[in-house]
C-alpha cells in the first residue's frame, strides 16, 4: 500500500487530510496524519480574547474531532525529514517512510530573537495575543488597567494573519471607549512597514480609520530591542517608543523540525513554488500554509483556498501528469474595526483589494473596503463555518480563484 504522509494537524493539515482521503483509494492509499499536540486552536479567535468577547472554550477543541474515517492519526512529536531516504523520523525512533509527502507545519511566534522582548516583564506589562496563553493573560490586564500608553509593535514580517495587528488597535479604541477610558489611554500602532499594510489602496483606507479613531502610527520601525526598565521598544536606526503596556506581535518562524532537517530559508519557512505549492527542492513534497514561503498571506482563507490547487496537483504527480493546478495567491480578510463594524479584503498576487461586493456581484451580502455591520456578523459566523465546514474541507459557495465579480475597477 503506498503511503501519504501529513505533517502538522492544524487548519492546513486537516483540511487537506480531508480533501485527500476522499480523492485516494483507501485500497490503494494510506494516509497519516502527524502532530504532537491534541487540541485545535481556532486562531483568529485569539483577537477577541483580550476584550473578553472570546472564551477559551470558544477557541479550543480536540483535533480528532475534526478527521474524517479512514485517516491514520498519530499524536507524536517529529524528530526529523530525510527527504533522500523518502522518510520521517519520529522522536520515538520511530521511522515512516512515505511516497507523497505534505508539509503543513505551520508557523510560530519566537519572541526570543528579539533582545529583552521575554524578559521580566513578559505577561506582566509585555504581552502577545498570538497564543491562547498570551491573549488569556493579556484579558486578565485589561480587565483591570485604568489607562496609560498602549504601543502594539510588529516585530518583523512576515506574519500571521497580517490585518490582525490592525485590528487589535481598532478593537482596542472600542473597547476602551466603552469603559469609558478611552480619554486616558493612548493607542500607538509601531510597524516596520511604511504605511498601515502592504497594499497601497487599503494601507490608504486602514490608515484614515487609525487616524479617524487617533491612533497614532509610527512607520519603518525596526524592532531591535526591549528596554524592560525604562518600558521603551528600540529600532536599529535608535528610535525609541515608551509603553506602559506593550502588545507585540513578535518575530514569525517556521517550525523548529524544519531547520533540524535542512529544508527551510533564514526563518525556517519552506521554499516553494507559489503556484503549484510543491517543494522547490523535492519533487514529491508538497507545502501547504504558514509553512511554505509563498508570498501570499499567512492566513485561513489561503489555506483554504490553496487546498484545491494542492489536491489537484498532488493527484497528477501521483498518476505522472504535468502540474497544471495554479494557485493564484487568493486571500480575503474580514478586518474589525469596532463599534460591532468590519471591512472585507480580497486580493491575490497581483491584484490589490477592490471596493465592491462578496461573493454575490449585486447582492453581496458583504461590502469590499467598506465597513458594514453585516461584515462584522460575517466575521463573528466564520468561528461556526470553520469548525463545521471549513476544517471538515466541505463545500464553500466561494471561488478558490480570486474573482472579478463585483468588484469596481478604475
Amino acid at each position: 500500500m503506498k503511503k501519504l504522509l501529513i505533517l502538522g494537524a492544524g487548519t492546513a493539515g486537516t483540511i487537506i487530510a480531508n480533501k485527500m482521503r476522499r480523492s485516494l483509494s483507501k485500497k490503494e492509499w494510506n494516509i497519516c496524519l502527524i502532530d504532537r499536540y491534541p487540541s485545535h486552536f481556532y486562531q483568529p479567535g485569539f483577537l477577541f480574547v483580550p476584550f473578553g468577547l472570546y472564551s477559551a472554550k470558544d477557541i479550543i477543541k480536540p483535533k480528532k474531532q475534526f478527521i474524517n474515517k479512514g485517516i491514520e492519526l498519530l499524536f507524536k512529536g517529529i524528530d526529523k525529514i530525510v527527504p533522500a531516504e523518502r522518510t520521517v523520523l519520529l522522536e520515538d525512533c520511530q521511522q515512516l517512510q512515505y511516497d507523497y509527502l505534505i508539509i503543513a507545519t505551520g508557523a510560530r511566534i519566537v519572541p526570543s530573537e528579539t533582545p529583552g522582548l521575554k524578559e521580566g516583564l513578559w505577561y506582566k506589562k509585555i504581552f502577545d495575543f498570538y497564543t491562547p496563553e498570551g491573549s488569556v493573560e493579556l484579558a486578565k490586564f485589561l480587565r483591570i488597567w485604568t489607562g496609560g500608553e498602549m504601543v502594539i509593535n510588529i516585530a518583523e514580517q512576515p506574519i500571521k494573519c497580517p490585518v490582525a495587528p490592525l485590528e487589535f488597535a481598532m478593537l482596542a479604541d472600542s473597547f476602551f471607549r466603552k469603559k469609558g477610558i478611552r480619554d486616558k489611554v493612548n493607542i500607538t500602532y509601531v510597524t516596520p512597514l511604511s504605511s498601515a499594510f502592504t497594499k497601497p489602496k487599503t494601507s490608504l483606507v486602514l490608515g484614515s480609520m487609525l487616524a479617524e479613531k487617533n491612533i497614532s502610527i509610527v512607520p519603518d520601525f525596526y524592532l531591535s530591542e526591549v528596554d524592560n526598565e525604562n518600558q521603551k521598544i528600540i529600532d536599529y536606526g535608535g528610535k525609541e517608543v515608551k509603553f506602559d503596556v506593550l502588545v507585540t506581535i513578535p518575530v514569525h518562524m517556521g517550525s523548529e523540525l524544519i531547520e533540524r532537517s535542512g529544508m527551510g530559508d533564514d526563518l525556517n519557512f519552506i521554499p516553494t513554488d507559489r503556484y503549484t505549492l510543491r517543494s522547490k527542492e523535492f519533487e514529491n513534497i508538497f507545502v501547504l500554509g504558514d509553512a511554505s514561503n509563498i508570498p501570499a498571506s499567512k492566513a485561513g482563507s489561503v489555506i483554504h483556498f490553496a487546498a484545491e490547487t494542492l489536491e489537484k496537483n498532488l493527484l497528477s504527480a501521483i498518476s505522472g501528469k504535468s502540474l497544471d493546478a495554479k494557485f493564484d495567491g487568493h486571500s480575503n480578510c474580514y478586518v474589525e474595526t469596532g463599534h460591532n463594524k468590519a471591512l472585507l479584503i480580497d486580493f491575490n498576487y497581483e491584484t490589490e483589494p477592490l471596493e465592491g461586493l462578496y461573493p454575490m456581484p449585486v447582492f453581496g451580502p458583504f461590502s469590499l473596503l467598506k465597513e458594514s455591520w453585516i461584515n462584522h456578523l460575517g466575521k463573528l459566523a466564520f468561528r461556526w463555518i470553520y469548525w463545521n465546514i471549513l476544517l471538515k474541507a466541505r463545500h464553500l459557495p466561494v471561488t478558490n480563484a480570486m474573482s472579478m465579480t463585483g468588484k469596481k475597477v478604475y
